[in-house]
């Protein structure tokens, strides 16, 4: 993966406030040396206000290419540049650790987390997922529950990310598939028809959190 001058990329800050993680800045690259990227000053979107970083500082960054593919990447902050614009320099990913996906071709990875479904308007769940994706989960449930394929299912899952923070992000989606096990538990793989960017993106960040633990694993 080759960086440029003057690309588009998009951070978060790790925090022990939640709110603040969530948060995403944007800036550009200014300078791209052997070991180090430099950045301008990353600016809120929303308020236009400049964030200030500090070396430590570990960041998540994507940046966009060409057919809308998302790159994903974790690196810290390692010290600044005065230049004639003030740059922020970032520890440069080794080219195997950025992560590409796809607007519909997911990242998607083995997750237990808690997710409460309504099957109907009588009938509520709340069950484990099996795996999860930006675009959609599947989880276990009981045969006895009635759920078909190309049925409606909302919900919402509680998601626990690595510094201990959690959200619940809600969800509309269609079964695509029903899968019976040899047990008494089945399969349900739901894609998502109803989800906000900005939960999306939660979704993602936290499957590709995954995928970094699983590669250290």
């Amino acid at each position: 993966m080759q960086f440029r001058i003057n690309q588009m990329i998009y951070l978060q800050v790790a925090s022990i406030d939640v709110e603040e993680e969530q948060k995403i800045y944007k800036s550009r690259i200014a300078d791209i040396a052997e070991d180090y990227i430099g950045i301008e000053i990353p600016i809120d979107d929303h308020t236009g206000k400049w964030k200030r970083l500090y070396p430590g500082d570990n960041l998540s960054v994507h940046f966009i290419t060409d057919g809308g593919v998302k790159n994903f990447f974790q690196t810290a902050v390692i010290g600044y540049l005065e230049e004639q614009i003030r740059q922020v320099l970032i520890a440069k990913p080794d080219p195997g650790s950025i992560t590409q996906v796809q607007r519909r071709n997911f990242l998607r990875v083995g997750a237990r987390l808690e997710t409460a479904v309504k099957v109907s308007d009588e009938i509520r769940i709340t069950a484990l997922t099996e795996d999860l994706s930006g675009g959609g989960l599947s989880f276990l449930c009981a045969k006895k529950i009635p759920i078909k394929e190309h049925q409606t299912l909302s919900g919402w899952l509680l998601i626990h990310y690595r510094n201990g923070g959690l959200e619940h992000v809600p969800y509309k989606g269609e079964v695509v598939r029903v899968k019976p096990l040899e047990n008494h538990e089945q399969i349900i793989m739901v894609q998502f028809t109803e989800i906000q960017d900005k939960d999306r993106q939660k979704v993602i960040r936290y499957c590709f959190e995954r995928q970094i633990e699983n590669r250290k694993g």
